[in-house]
């Protein structure tokens, strides 16, 4: 996730640098061009998106800062040449809402673009307001802003119906509840044996007081990666809290889920990592018993997970 999000950040850097490029380019063709006086404003925009370049590399938490630089350099830039495009000008006053689309929130994004858009319909018109002109702009505005709205709304769609947790390769604690109940079911029905192992992480909130949220996701990234890897297929591995897990053993014995404990707690004991060191993650086996039922299973694994966090 940490890696998706560097790489992100990358991407957007490298926009911007060919935005700064772009003007720097621009400049350079009106001093060949010897147009003086048109080469300050777009050489000191292209300074303007390369400081917000490096501000994108270096400090990521300041994302916004960086898009807001680009954005009123690109807005400067259309109010500098759009008296200049005569018939070309509306084509290149829709650069305005897009770009605003590109770099900021939908939200906000959309309230800019209504408070500007006179200002460019005036620049594009040199003061006069033709009706079709402003349809045309209103159009785009709208058009435009439906790509975002629909990216935004699938987003939200998916992050609501998505089974597993944000932060780890686990299942999330719906989802993983509904599993349990399911599966409890199921094994009562065929008289099979149900087992479920408690797993506790307390680095967890020391490793993100004390070392931030990179060690805080390694944590999590190598609990979930020796669980995975020690369990079977049919195994699944949910979060219950945010520092407890439980690894649901569907038709396991008491001595198989034993076998399967201790395993895991072999792994997890040859693990160190850099900022934290040793893994210590203790655990404890809940059974279910012959004829027990669903509302006593889960209020002795509560219990039984309440303890092992108190430890």
């Amino acid at each position: 996730m940490e890696d998706e999000s560097k790489w992100s950040s990358t991407r957007i850097a490298i926009a911007y640098a060919a935005g700064s490029l772009l003007l720097g380019g621009y400049a350079l063709w009106h001093y060949l061009m010897g147009d003086y006086d048109r080469i300050l404003i777009p050489a000191i925009l292209a300074l303007l998106i390369l400081v917000a370049t490096l501000l994108r590399l270096a400090l990521a938490n300041k994302a916004r800062l960086s898009a807001y630089l680009v954005l009123i350099a690109g807005y400067l830039m259309l109010a500098l040449e759009l008296p200049q495009l005569d018939s070309a000008a509306p084509f290149w006053a829709g650069l305005a809402p897009l770009l605003t689309l590109l770099l900021v929130p939908l939200p906000p994004a959309i309230l800019l673009n209504i408070l500007l858009a006179p200002v460019w319909l005036v620049l594009v018109d040199d003061g006069h307001l033709d009706g079709e002109l402003v349809l045309g702009y209103l159009a785009l505005m709208v058009v435009a802003a439906l790509a975002p709205w629909e990216q935004s709304r699938q987003h939200a769609l998916l992050k609501a119906t998505d089974p597993r947790d944000p932060q780890c390769n686990a299942l999330a604690k719906d989802t993983l509840d509904e599993l349990l109940a399911s599966e409890y079911q199921r094994t009562e029905l065929l008289h099979q044996p149900l087992a479920v192992l408690a797993i506790h992480l307390p680095q967890l909130e020391m490793a993100s007081e004390q070392f931030g949220s990179r060690a805080r996701q390694s944590l999590l990234d190598a609990l979930c990666w020796e669980v995975n890897r020690c369990s079977r297929r049919h195994d699944f591995l949910g979060r219950h809290g945010p520092a407890t897990f439980w690894l649901v053993l569907p038709d396991t014995s008491e001595s198989g889920a034993q076998m399967v404990q201790q395993r895991i707690e072999q792994a997890i004991d040859r693990t160190v990592l850099v900022d934290t060191g040793p893994l210590r993650a203790p655990t404890v086996l809940c059974q279910r018993f012959a004829g027990e039922s669903w509302q006593r299973f889960e209020q002795r694994l509560l219990t039984m997970t309440r303890r092992l966090t108190e430890q």
